[in-house]
């Protein structure tokens, strides 16, 4: 069984929903680093189900959850790597702090290796999206010298004339341009209007201001495909 297979199948069994690989040669913060692990796990059916007036409690409880788990995921990657004679950092939630820079953005985001792993692509809500889970879900990712099998990168959007997402968000944020790689995220999508949006529907909704929002989750067609599937 290669390196590849055991991994994947050591993060589905503590809990990943899908699970990727991908050359970030290019775009690697660290040194010899070029291979990017990139894993998800997505939200309950029930939980996104609920969310036509986002955001919900649920939907936050669940985030902060998700962000935990993935944390968790992340650095038994890294010391299953690690344990192999490989390199390996996990880029969790916790070592990359909350500066995300202007942009609310790290470095080398999740969904850029995601994309380049082949596992989807970028919605028109900036969310990384794809056919199985829309966009109900929640990434992370890890950076290391393994021989991994790699895979084709995406690197155009798979939205088409698809304007839910765009339609659903009161804050005015998705411009409805579509993707691809060569664009940087504010080219096609505002998050300072997102932001903006979100503190005041969260404070309507949940009783305290808070960057969360959930609407343009819920509106996409391969989410509520998702979460309609019995």
């Amino acid at each position: 069984m290669s390196i590849s297979h055991k991994l994947k199948s050591y993060l589905i069994e503590n809990g990943a929903s899908n699970v990727g690989f991908a050359d970030i040669t290019h775009f690697s913060p660290k040194p010899n680093l070029n291979v990017g692990v990139v894993f998800y796990i997505t939200y309950p059916k029930e939980i996104i189900r609920n969310m036509q007036n986002a955001p919900t409690h649920e939907y936050l409880e669940e985030l902060i959850s998700l962000n935990t788990r993935l944390d968790a995921l992340g650095m038994k990657c890294e010391e299953f790597l690690m344990d192999k004679g490989y390199d390996a950092y996990a880029q969790t939630k916790k070592r990359l702090g909350t500066d995300f820079g202007e942009f609310n953005s790290f470095e080398l985001p999740h969904k850029t290796i995601a994309t380049r792993a082949g596992l989807g692509w970028i919605g028109k809500s900036a969310l990384f999206t794809t056919k199985d889970y829309g966009s109900a879900l929640r990434l992370s990712s890890v950076l290391t010298d393994a021989p991994l099998d790699l895979g084709t990168p995406i690197q155009k959007s798979r939205c088409g004339k698809c304007m839910e997402c765009r339609d659903a968000c009161p804050g005015g944020a998705i411009s409805g341009k579509e993707w691809n790689y060569k664009l940087k995220r504010n080219d096609f999508y505002d998050d300072k209007k997102c932001e903006k949006y979100a503190l005041i529907i969260s404070e309507e909704n949940l009783g305290k201001a808070d960057t969360v929002c959930g609407k343009c989750i819920y509106a996409c067609p391969h989410t509520q495909k998702y979460f309609k599937k019995l």
